[in-house]
């Protein structure tokens, strides 16, 4: 079967196909096509099966992406399912959103001159043909262990906690404060990246695998720490970060400028056919509007292209660097641009002018890149005099996330946070300064990818069984 490798040299890269801009403008709909058996196999086959995978090593879970190319290509579906299955909890999620182009594709040893390997894409088909066929199962336990934990938060990182324990015989409870399972990955990441199904069958997989989840449920409200803490053996916090980080600046207060994550949220209920009276009455809904959005990672995006789709008159994302320094992916700004948003490139907002209490437009200036910082990146400084006016009916402000005050939240103090505000943690057994109680995902991070979550939610379950094995059998443990 070796000579079914390294195709690079005859076969070009070749993405999913697109639906048209234009057809995909008017739905919610996943935008690439699925590939099919032949184009899968033909293009893992351009695999170069390295000695030193830069793609594995580039990718947060260190999939084994080699091995599951080669298995695609000779068309053993089935084991490169279980091959990509052992080191993701969600390859049909990743295959999605991930940014492959700065991860696994964009570092591919191949790039150069022959364009990388279609990674993504392939991972995607794997999976979702692995679902089809029935070979993807709840985590069945061989045997069932006297150890319970309780994990706050039902998003990547405190799901593929709940997995990796469950398949080890725990009795896993979830809470979270939403009425579904699935954190951003259902009210956050529009339907266009990711199909609210693909989540929620994994969600009824996990129920049907003995996971408990408890919805709904606002942990300092409904249930305390403490409370958790003496319930279970050992408590998980993976709340990620939902506090919207805010622009201040003249007409800051003015009506229409609202954060990201409640514009997305309003859209993907309304989707998911909840009733959304915000989106009902137009507050958090673009259609036959002006609408800017300020900010220029994936999750600004996802709100141009959700204005796009539900009717707005015109969208213009404004980016205080240029198109190379952007922070998001670049096939999401492609696919912005083939859908009509327009970007302002190195435009600074400054503030917001108002009519009748209304937003009517955002007050920016024109910037320039000037000389790299500690970090290595240019800075960015006004242009004098280049102040202009950018019409806005709604303005958006996608400018990132920070961590909510969990301390005061859960009303226990005894959680540390750090200065930006996330939770301190040992770095070597992920817990808490609170005896039995971890943190993972983007409550220590700070804000992140999907996939960085199911990595720090896989490594905290080894750490969580560590613990409680370790105070199992030893006395003096077991008595603090």
């Amino acid at each position: 079967m070796a000579d079914r490798m390294l195709q690079f040299v005859r076969l070009s890269q070749h993405q999913p196909d697109k639906r048209a801009a234009a057809a995909r403008r008017s739905d919610f709909g996943e935008i690439y096509q699925r590939f099919s058996a032949e184009r899968a196999s033909e293009q893992s086959s351009r695999c170069s099966q390295c000695g030193v995978p830069f793609c594995s090593i580039h990718c947060p879970l260190n999939n084994n992406i080699p091995d599951w190319l080669k298995l695609t290509a000779e068309g053993r579906l089935e084991e490169a399912y279980e091959v990509s299955a052992a080191t993701n909890t969600f390859p049909e999620i990743c295959g999605r959103v991930c940014p492959q182009d700065r991860l696994c594709e964009g570092n591919c040893v191949i790039e150069k001159g022959f364009e990388s390997v279609t990674i993504g894409a392939v991972e995607k088909y794997i999976t979702d043909t692995a679902w089809e066929k029935g070979w993807v199962k709840p985590p069945s336990p061989v045997r069932e262990v006297p150890h319970s934990v309780g994990i706050i938060g039902a998003g990547p990182a405190g799901l593929a906690a709940a997995e990796r324990l469950r398949g080890r015989g725990w009795k896993v409870t979830v809470y979270d404060r939403y009425d579904r399972v699935g954190g951003l990955m259902i009210y956050g990441i529009p339907n266009f990246k990711l199909e609210k199904e693909v989540v929620l069958r994994r969600a009824e997989q996990f129920a049907a695998g003995g996971i408990e989840f408890v919805l709904n449920c606002q942990i300092g409200r409904d249930i305390s720490l403490e409370e958790l803490r003496a319930k279970h053996d050992a408590v998980l916090i993976a709340t990620g970060v939902y506090k919207a980080r805010d622009l201040g600046g003249p007409g800051a207060d003015l009506a229409g400028i609202v954060p990201a994550l409640e514009y997305l949220t309003a859209s993907n209920r309304q989707n998911l056919g909840d009733a959304v009276p915000a989106y009902e009455d137009g507050t958090l809904n673009a259609h036959a509007k002006r609408v800017v959005v300020i900010g220029g990672g994936d999750t600004a995006m996802d709100c141009v292209r959700t204005a796009i789709r539900q009717g707005a008159t015109s969208v213009t994302c404004l980016y205080r660097r240029d198109k190379a320094n952007m922070p998001g992916s670049m096939r999401e700004v492609s696919n912005a641009e083939e859908e009509g948003v327009r970007f302002a490139w190195l435009s600074a907002p400054e503030g917001f002018e108002g009519e009748g209490g209304k937003v009517s437009a955002v007050r920016a200036v024109k910037m320039h890149l000037g000389l790299p910082d500690a970090t290595g990146r240019q800075q960015v400084e006004p242009i004098p005099s280049s102040a202009f006016s950018e019409p806005a009916d709604l303005v958006i402000k996608a400018l990132g996330f920070d961590p909510e005050d969990l301390p005061t939240m859960f009303g226990e103090p005894g959680l540390t946070v750090s200065r930006w505000g996330t939770l301190t943690i040992d770095r070597r057994s992920m817990m808490t300064q609170l005896e039995g109680v971890f943190a993972a995902g983007d409550i220590v991070r700070g804000a992140s990818l999907v996939v960085w979550g199911i990595r720090d939610g896989r490594d905290v379950a080894d750490q969580i069984e560590s613990y409680v094995l370790a105070k199992a059998s030893s006395p003096a443990l077991a008595a603090e």
